[in-house]
């Protein structure tokens, strides 16, 4: 193993730690480590296997300290898992064949409409009111588990703001909405990379190493929003889906122009 290898496992082990952080208070921790694992040269493919086993670790992390504190609505959850597993293989069978830069412009049209709304209906997510779901709402609510769980085998970017919009309509607050959508995508996240691997497009060196960030950056990041609050994810939240916005107008606008 060349000396180069290790300093670019370090590197990666910082930019997991980060991802990990923001990943498990609201999602988009891609937005840091995909970059990340694109720069060390690996082909796309690798660089999004790799990228999955390291999520995979921070997502469980974040997962186990939710579940641990009850922010986790257990009941639903178990319903929705399925949905999700199946909807991110199909998703990840899918981007091997088909780029899915044409949809683009739908996803940032849909984080507009989610961030707008989420930062106009000020009181929107502060209180839990869930006491159970009727057959409509979890019909859409599996459905919506599906449809994210495909996106994130599919894409990615946005996953935890998505899951998290759909919990919040189910009537949860910030923070259990949150704890409840890391779980969720603990299973995309395993789905995605279980394609990977058998596809052997994963570096494990440098996804163990990230994956070690993770674990250490989902663990103070779970901890503090559940120290702080829904406030404190609602804030976080409305931060990481500006700047997902700002990435992904300025990726398209670069690549049209």
């Amino acid at each position: 193993m060349i000396e180069g290898d290790f300093l670019v496992a370090g590197i990666l082990l910082l930019a997991g730690a980060l991802a990990g952080f923001v990943d498990s208070i609201v999602g988009g921790g891609g937005l840091i480590s995909v970059p990340a694992f694109l720069l060390t040269n690996l082909p796309p493919s690798f660089a999004l296997g790799s990228n999955k086993l390291s999520s995979v670790f921070g997502a469980l992390t974040a997962s186990i300290a939710y579940a641990r504190s009850g922010k986790v609505e257990w009941n639903l959850v178990k319903k929705l898992l399925p949905a999700t597993f199946i909807g991110a293989i199909l998703g990840t069978l899918l981007v091997v064949s088909i780029p899915p830069l044409y949809l683009k412009p739908i996803i940032i049209v849909l984080l507009v409409a989610v961030l707008v709304f989420v930062v106009f209906k000020k009181d929107w997510g502060s209180v839990s009111t869930y006491t159970g779901a009727s057959r409509k709402k979890l019909f859409f609510l599996v459905l919506g588990a599906l449809s994210i769980g495909f996106y994130d085998g599919f894409v990615g970017p946005g996953t935890g703001t998505f899951l998290i919009f759909m919990f919040i309509y189910g009537g949860f607050n910030f923070l259990f909405a949150s704890g409840n959508a890391k779980l969720l995508n603990f299973a995309s996240n395993v789905a995605s990379l279980i394609i990977f691997i058998g596809m052997g497009h994963v570096n494990y060196l440098y996804g163990l190493s990230a994956a070690v960030g993770q674990i250490i950056g989902a663990n103070f990041g779970a901890r503090l929003a559940i120290r702080k609050g829904a406030g404190l994810v609602r804030f976080v939240f409305i931060t990481m889906t500006t700047c997902m916005l700002a990435k992904m107008i300025y990726d398209y606008l670069i690549t049209h122009w």
